[in-house]
């Protein structure tokens, strides 16, 4: 898949972060990207880095309507997508000392219900086709609970179990599924966090690493590779020696 001919990229949360960066590396290989988050100023920013190569498309993707319009206009304009990477989130640090169910319930909406607002109008497109690429991302922080970060946590295993339902029924009518979980990557969201975060990559890395798993026949994209082995070994582990070993990790 790696030589393949370029095509149309439609990539959500694209104003900043790995979406951005992953704009712009599309757009350097050849790609037309469309791209969509809520701020617009921050969409045109990335655009006028790249004219006539992004085209930007500004959504929120909790509107279901005006996601299913979005990519409407997007291949009225530019032909049918090619691929589509279902990439905007959010993450809050939230131990259980202030646990709140209003900000679980805005972790899930965008992470999840965000996710499956786009996932509708492009299942409704590809399946017919026989053709079309979907990833979503989600995070390492779905292969196991982390302190901390219960609703985020929650979500992106969800991500990742949503994309494995998908692959085993789709993959074999044509319309590819892929989950991208990275690691710690440098971004607005992750400046946030004050605890360490070990291998933390540079979004312009993830972004190459996400493009190289994109031309590939791989289902799981996930980086960086030291981090990804260590923390799979930890998903073997029974739950007791799990538990002692993350305390332990993060000072629990």
């Amino acid at each position: 898949m790696s030589n393949r001919e370029p095509g149309l990229i439609w990539i959500t949360g694209a104003s900043m972060g790995i979406g951005a960066h992953l704009a712009r590396h599309a757009a350097n290989q050849g790609w037309k990207v469309a791209i969509s988050a809520r701020s617009e100023d921050k969409l045109a920013a990335v655009v006028n880095e790249h004219p006539g190569k992004i085209h930007a498309y500004p959504l929120d993707v909790l509107d279901p309507q005006a996601t299913t319009a979005v990519v409407e206009a997007i291949e009225h304009d530019h032909g049918p997508i090619t691929i589509a990477v279902l990439n905007a989130g959010t993450h809050a640090d939230m131990p259980a000392s202030a646990f709140d169910a209003q900000e679980v319930a805005k972790i899930y909406a965008l992470n999840m219900t965000g996710m499956a607002n786009g996932l509708d109008p492009l299942l409704k497109r590809f399946l017919p086709r026989g053709a079309g690429q979907i990833a979503l991302t989600a995070s390492v922080a779905g292969f196991r609970g982390l302190p901390r970060a219960g609703a985020y946590c929650a979500s992106k295993a969800g991500t990742i179990a949503m994309a494995e339902s998908l692959a085993c029924e789709i993959d074999p009518k044509g319309v590819k599924v892929q989950v991208i979980c990275p690691g710690f990557v440098r971004t607005p969201l992750t400046d946030k966090n004050d605890f360490p975060m070990p291998y933390l990559m540079e979004p312009e890395d993830a972004a190459s690493r996400i493009w190289a798993g994109l031309m590939s026949d791989r289902f799981e994209i996930s980086f960086p590779r030291r981090f990804v082995w260590q923390l799979k070994f930890l998903q073997l582990l029974p739950a007791k020696w799990y538990f002692a070993l993350i305390r332990k990790a993060t000072g629990q």
